[in-house]
């Protein structure tokens, strides 16, 4: 019966990591669909760099460097290829696997707010530093056991908030990260030609295939069955049955209620119902659940949505308008704000642990300091990493080639002939 469990539970984590591997043409169609069709073979391209060099730099060293060291100190060990070091009771190959899955996933998201004007050349040097330290490192804190996710009752997070940071499957350690480092390049880069007039308004710059970017979504909402679900790791037995099916219902209740609250506010806001918007809104919802999916109710999972696709729609409106940081996908504000936004919901209602549910804000407080020192991590790596490029190599193509389109230049090739 234990040889089955393990088969079944071996399967169960596979199958995640297959979802969550389809996640990747979600992200390239989504992205490839908000932005304009000159640039969309590179747009297409940066994604399966992103899977390429995560899969061979989370190999041979991230793997380590997240889950070495047994969870000791600031970094684990570069495992350099070698496997043995990991003893769990899942394959090591399998788990791998899963791991990388979501390295890859926090690397891409980063493409779509840089879209339509990063030099390829160096696209490539930040994917990798993404997928090579920048990630692996926060991921040790938390899921490979570090400071973060200390659960003795003699660790820095049970002594100073009597609970350990809690994040299921990635608000704040994929998609928050991937959404710091977002503003950032965005940042560092400065908006596209044309964006905002003399004044300083901002100019509406439309994606050229709503269908792909609806097809895309389409994809991220499947594979986030995996990406959710699957973070349980096990399949076989009734408390691991009773969770994934619970963490579907969340997963999936999340995400139609952010797509209702966004459809809903820019109905009420722009006299119509904006489309693309609501595909962001069900997008925010999804990252928003993924903290708290095994902790909270369906109710508190429709809650958490409502809260995202609202706030989601003037999180883009003042990146765009007052901060004036062109985000062509709006990424900052779905993985980002929404990241941070779900990571401390699950602080307020998470049901055996949750402020709102009387059990005191030790647990909310550790989940404020979780995300706050995680993002400061990715926002001071994003800072050196892409003010660095800049600096010394130039992180943006020229004017002639962004007006014309990536795919001439940096590639030689078009997606559309």
């Amino acid at each position: 019966m234990n040889d089955i469990a393990l088969s079944l539970d071996t399967v169960w984590m596979l199958l995640a990591a297959m979802l969550v591997f389809w996640m990747q043409p979600g992200f390239a169609l989504c992205e490839a669909g908000f932005t304009r069709g000159k640039n969309t073979a590179n747009i297409l391209f940066k994604n399966f760099v992103d899977f390429m060099l995560g899969s061979l730099l989370f190999f041979f060293v991230g793997f380590g460097f997240m889950f070495g060291s047994e969870g000791a100190g600031f970094i684990g060990a570069p495992n350099w290829g070698d496997l043995s070091f990991y003893s769990g009771d899942l394959p090591v190959e399998g788990f791998l696997m899963f791991e990388t899955v979501f390295c890859a996933t926090a690397a891409t998201i980063v493409s779509g707010a840089m879209a339509e004007r990063t030099k390829f050349s160096m696209y490539v040097v930040y994917s990798a530093a993404i997928s090579l330290f920048i990630y692996p490192i926060e991921g040790h804190w938390t899921w490979g056991g570090g400071w973060l996710a200390g659960d003795a009752a003699d660790s820095f997070m049970m002594t100073t908030f009597g609970a350990a940071f809690h994040d299921f499957a990635g608000s704040a350690i994929v998609h928050s990260v991937g959404g710091v480092l977002a503003l950032i390049g965005a940042m560092a880069l400065g908006p596209r030609r044309g964006k905002y007039d003399a004044e300083g308004h901002s100019r509406a710059i439309p994606g050229h295939s709503l269908t792909l970017a609806a097809l895309g979504v389409f994809i991220l909402w499947l594979g986030w069955f995996g990406f959710n679900p699957g973070s349980q790791l096990a399949a076989s037995g009734e408390v691991n049955r009773t969770a994934i099916s619970h963490v579907l219902l969340t997963t999936n209740l999340a995400a139609a209620a952010g797509g209702i609250a966004t459809m809903m506010l820019t109905w009420w806001r722009y006299g119509k119902p904006s489309f693309s918007l609501t595909l962001n809104g069900v997008l925010a919802g999804l990252v928003g659940i993924t903290a708290g999916c095994d902790l909270v109710s369906p109710l508190g999972a429709i809650i958490i949505g409502l809260v995202c696709g609202i706030v989601l729609v003037y999180s883009i409106e003042f990146i765009d308008h007052h901060l004036h940081i062109d985000d062509p996908v709006g990424a900052s504000s779905v993985h980002g704000v929404c990241g941070i936004l779900g990571t401390l919901m699950t602080g307020l209602l998470a049901t055996d642990s949750g402020a709102l549910y009387g059990h005191g804000w030790g647990f909310f407080g550790a989940e404020l300091f979780g995300i706050a020192v995680i993002d400061l991590w990715a926002a001071a790596c994003g800072i050196v990493l892409f003010y660095g490029i800049k600096r010394l190599k130039g992180l943006r193509v020229d004017a002639r080639i962004e007006e014309e389109g990536l795919d001439v230049y940096e590639h030689g090739e078009l997606c559309y002939n």
